[in-house]
């Protein structure tokens, strides 16, 4: 690949440095990464360091201060420009110098881009200071009034960036190619706790200001994409929970997070006995409220966490060992664009399942891989095998979770034809030799040819890299890998579906996976004494398991049974993950003329409660 000239003069990546403190990253100047997605224009001049200085004001609910951003920039360079989205901006200097002329240009809001923020250099400028204020319905943050809280006392804050939401918080170039370190300086109200994807380098408590306030900082020297600078703030405890990882959530939910995520340990050092070392010092996690659009998200340092995934079993486990993958597949090495996010998520998928498969087990790895599998039939089946289910495509644009699955089922297949050991040989030393850079499709394909398949014409031919990423559909030498476990569900779906009372199921023990495979796998079609069975003898409407009530409200908005209404609508109401709200909206749009109005009434009712992604997606659904 290219690389940037001005980068590569400043920094050239190995392994050896990558291993360490990494200086400035490259970017990548071939045709496929460029990133529609931005405004900014790196190959001219781009930001390497972000230091952020912010009060929390939850009366206001606007974050205020500065942003100081080192610059650099190609001889004779005379502008450098950013990505904003409704951010006030106040004054623009350069830092401890004069002030530079700016301008902000139209917003664009289709796909949420925002505005560029064209800033003029002077010779020599280095660094640039921002005087700003974010707007209350900037993107990328969620206020939570104190009801929203699981404490019901206290107010909650918290951002998520991915995948171009950071532009609402942080003037700077928002692609995930352009990868830079940063520090942060958070005021707060003295009775919170701010955690931010960074170290930490006051401790738990922060230092208490004579106003009552309280100050914490942060700190990156490790360069990663702007969508992985967060932050939270709120009524926050923590626990331990080894000696490299721990929890925070709210006081009252600590305990039973600590013990969901007390497996953390083990997998920290499955992945690593897989894919080389842990790079990012600790690995702590976040517990968030229910409003938290995602299972998670895989900040560094501070993995962020959906709240339904405290079952009590961890049998949701699955969605930790996936955000620590990512420590190496998408935080370590990058997708340049957000055209190729399977490099982030199907390597990630891949890699949870060796993880599940180190410390539970081959069957336990198997139930999550095969449950993967009906996923990616349900988002081929769905897109009709159609142009969305190509994996490298239009950013934003690829079918439902198409690509965690056919990403994951890709690696897969290739293990099996390579053979285990000698594609994690292959593996460890792509993630050495990327670490902290970028990658485009095209980048991939390139490495795996000139490494693994060397000239192997046999190899070549039976692997299909290019059918598997740029054409739409399933290569016929996908590999399923089935679950033992999951079959006996089959036999008693099978069972069912020939009318045996529901009662013989007895689904005393399940986990989620059993329950999803179960209630996704019954026919579409039921009728109304069937569905009053299924709920009254399996307690589906009041089942504590969020990945039930959410299969469980499908099917019956599948067959308008009216009785289960208050059960979804309160559902929800009450949980804004969007893996598991989507598809209840687009249930009950599907349902035309009874469906729609319900939808409607239903997110008037609940849109205060949801994160501004999961709202704005809903809110274009229901109003198709």
């Amino acid at each position: 690949m290219r690389i940037l000239a001005i980068a590569l003069a400043a920094f050239v990546a190995t392994p050896a440095l990558a291993q360490t403190a990494p200086g400035i990253a490259p970017i990548l100047t071939t045709p496929e990464a460029k990133d529609v997605w931005t405004h900014a224009r790196p190959e001219i001049a781009r930001v390497t360091h972000v230091a952020l200085d912010l009060r929390v004001d939850f009366a206001s609910q606007t974050l205020a201060g500065s942003a100081v951003l080192d610059v650099l920039a190609a001889p004779g360079a005379s502008e450098i420009v950013l990505d904003v989205d409704n951010i006030d901006v106040q004054t623009v200097s350069e830092l401890d110098g004069p002030a530079l002329a700016y301008q902000i240009g139209p917003r664009e809001t289709e796909q949420g881009l925002g505005s560029a923020l064209t800033i003029q250099l002077n010779p020599g400028t280095k660094r640039i200071r921002i005087l700003y204020n974010t707007k209350p319905d900037a993107s990328a943050l969620q206020w939570l009034a104190p009801e929203q809280t699981a404490g019901k006392a206290k107010p909650y804050l918290f951002s998520q960036g991915q995948p171009i939401n950071n532009r609402s918080w942080i003037p700077t170039q928002d692609s995930p190619g352009i990868r830079q370190i940063w520090s942060a300086t958070l005021t707060v109200p003295g009775d919170l706790v701010a955690v931010m994807s960074g170290d930490r380098l006051d401790g738990e408590k922060g230092q208490a200001n004579a106003d009552g306030s309280r100050t914490y900082r942060f700190r990156m020297d490790r360069p990663v994409p702007p969508y992985l600078i967060a932050l939270a703030v709120g009524d926050l405890a923590f626990k331990a929970t080894g000696p490299r990882s721990g929890v925070w959530s709210e006081p009252s939910m600590l305990d039973a997070a600590a013990h969901e995520v007390g497996d953390v340990e083990k997998m920290i050092d499955a992945a690593q006995a897989l894919y080389g070392p842990y790079r990012w010092g600790r690995y702590d996690m976040l517990v968030l409220p229910p409003s938290f659009p995602y299972g998670g998200m895989e900040n560094p340092t501070l993995t962020f966490l959906t709240p339904t995934i405290v079952t009590g079993d961890r049998s949701n486990t699955d969605v930790v060992a996936h955000e620590l993958a990512h420590s190496w597949s998408g935080n370590l090495v990058t997708n340049a664009t957000w055209s190729d996010s399977w490099l982030n998520e199907g390597f990630t998928t891949y890699f949870e399942s060796r993880i599940m498969e180190a410390v539970y087990g081959k069957e336990r790895a198997a139930l999550y891989t095969d449950l993967d599998w009906d996923g990616l039939q349900r988002d081929l089946k769905a897109e009709n095998n159609g142009p969305t289910t190509r994996l490298h495509g239009d950013p934003g644009a690829t079918a439902g979770q198409l690509d965690y699955f056919k990403g994951s089922t890709m690696l897969r297949t290739i293990e099996v034809a390579v053979g285990r050991k000698r594609f994690d040989a292959y593996l460890r030393s792509y993630f050495d030799r990327h670490a902290f850079q970028p990658q485009t499709s095209a980048g991939f394909l390139a490495d795996i040819r000139k490494r693994l398949i060397k000239g192997d014409k046999a190899l070549e031919a039976k692997l299909q890299l290019d059918r598997w990423v740029y054409e739409p559909g399933l290569p016929a030498n996908a590999v399923h890998v089935k679950s033992a476990t999951l079959a006996q569900v089959d036999a008693k779906l099978a069972a069912i579906s020939k009318g045996a009372p529901v009662s013989t199921v007895n689904p005393k023990g399940w986990n989620t996976q059993q329950w999803l495979r179960f209630l996704n796998g019954l026919p579409r079609q039921q009728s109304p004494e069937r569905l009053k069975e299924l709920d009254e003898t399996l307690g589906l409407s009041v089942s504590t398991n969020a990945y039930v009530r959410s299969a469980w409200a499908v099917l019956a908005i599948a067959n308008r049974y009216e009785p289960a209404l208050p059960g979804i609508e309160k559902f929800a109401g009450t949980v804004g993950r969007g893996l598991l709200i989507f598809p209840i909206y687009e249930g009950l749009i599907a349902q035309g003329d009874w469906g729609k109005p319900i939808a409607i009434r239903l997110f008037a009712k609940s849109k205060a409660t949801y994160h501004p992604y999961v709202a704005g997606r809903v809110e274009k659904l229901v109003a198709k």
